[in-house]
């Protein structure tokens, strides 16, 4: 698809691959793009701000504090011009700062400021790449929602030879030409629910579930790289937030019925990932109680059914449930999908400790008329290959 138009801010680390990088502005903009760059104050080693100066047409940025640009354009200002953000080269420094959120020069503190889709292009030795901490910076780059663009295997500047080359100019072109705000998802409004919900017992006790809200932040940061505009209402977890969404946290079913309900009229797709709790205590003791008999009783009352309500809305968004089941994971999934009025559902088996707080799943996708098997991946991988066929049903309806 075409980039005419489009906003591209590139950014620039200190790779030796920063020269190609050159070439990649030319084709950007030959593409239709405009772009302008943010380089690191060590890029600066390989290629000079100049010669981007002189490909883009625009001044290129360099410091955080720049008191003549700051009178222009701020670092703020600069995070909400682009439409999409590529950094290449993404050296394993600048890989490990975003990682871990720090905002220590100007790149980095865009990147944290921007709600535009960010893209990697990796280049370092073969060695830096396969290390245990890069691997984990990656999985963590993942989870925020950053895309990653290779690094492809090849010989490298050092003599090495294996993977930690940067793509190609040509390549990382045709990438962004069919992804962020060009992507499948490109101008949908995606509202997910993740995680469990907490119902309070007591003061200090609740009801709750085993789900790590890991499949539904995937998928948030998947529609996000997509294109879409994605709002994640979502239980207690503890993994970081994806990058350029609107969060939306709450902790009982209740409250989480609230905020699908009062969102669901703008959304185009509502995708139900949480694992709400079918029963509430009915009356929540003010004050912790005591362990004083040998049996407690608890009074439970059934909560709203908020993947139900939104499926019966007159004009509703093309709905999609998931279902974790133990037993006849295909026969209650269609039951579910026929009984609820759902676009599809998303089956997993969560026997023997599968599915729930794991890294990777599998799903038996089905909607009236089809079905679909995504075999055992990561769940980042998963969530890339549900919303491709959420996309195709979207497009058919």
């Amino acid at each position: 698809m075409s980039l005419t138009g489009q906003k591209i801010l590139l950014g620039v680390s200190a790779g030796i691959a920063a020269y190609k990088s050159c070439e990649l502005v030319r084709r950007l903009i030959e593409a239709g793009a405009e772009v302008r760059v943010v380089m690191t104050r060590s890029a600066t080693e390989f290629v000079t701000p100049l010669t981007f100066q002189a490909l883009s047409g625009h001044p290129v940025r360099t410091d955080l504090f720049d008191a003549q640009a700051e009178a222009g354009m701020d670092h703020i200002e600069l995070a909400r011009w682009p439409d999409q953000v590529l950094i290449a080269p993404a050296t394993a420094d600048l890989m490990a700062r975003l990682a871990h959120g720090l905002a220590d020069d100007l790149l980095t503190t865009v990147c944290l400021a921007t709600q535009a889709p960010i893209a990697l292009a990796p280049t370092m030795n073969q060695g830096m790449w396969s290390a245990p901490a890069t691997q984990r910076n990656v999985r963590l780059l993942d989870a925020l929602g950053y895309r990653l663009y290779g690094p492809s295997s090849g010989e490298q500047a050092c003599g090495d030879v294996g993977p930690g080359r940067m793509w190609e100019p040509q390549q990382l072109l045709e990438a962004l030409q069919t992804t962020g705000v060009n992507g499948p998802l490109a101008g949908l409004h995606i509202l997910l629910t993740a995680g469990p919900t907490r119902e309070p017992i007591d003061p200090v006790r609740y009801l709750s579930n085993r789900s790590s809200g890991r499949m539904g932040f995937a998928l948030a940061a998947a529609a996000r790289r997509a294109g879409a505009q994605v709002t994640l209402v979502h239980g207690p977890v503890t993994i970081p937030i994806p990058a350029g969404i609107e969060a939306v946290a709450v902790e009982t079913a209740q409250q989480m019925h609230t905020a699908v309900m009062s969102r669901v009229s703008s959304a185009d797709v509502f995708i139900a990932t949480a694992a709400v709790a079918d029963y509430r205590p009915e009356s929540p003791a003010s004050e912790k109680i005591k362990k004083q008999s040998e049996h407690l009783q608890l009074e439970l009352a059934r909560t709203s059914d908020i993947l139900a309500e939104v499926a019966a809305l007159p004009r509703r968004p093309f709905v999609v449930g998931f279902a974790a089941e133990t037993q006849q994971v295909k026969q209650h999934a269609l039951a579910k999908l026929e009984s609820k009025q759902l676009d599809m559902i998303a089956a997993n088996d969560v026997s023997a400790g599968q599915g729930f707080d794991q890294e990777d799943n599998a799903l038996q996708v089905f909607w009236p008329g089809g079905e679909h098997m995504l075999p055992r991946q990561s769940k980042h991988q998963l969530a890339e290959a549900l919303l491709q066929l959420v996309a195709e049903r979207v497009k058919q309806k």
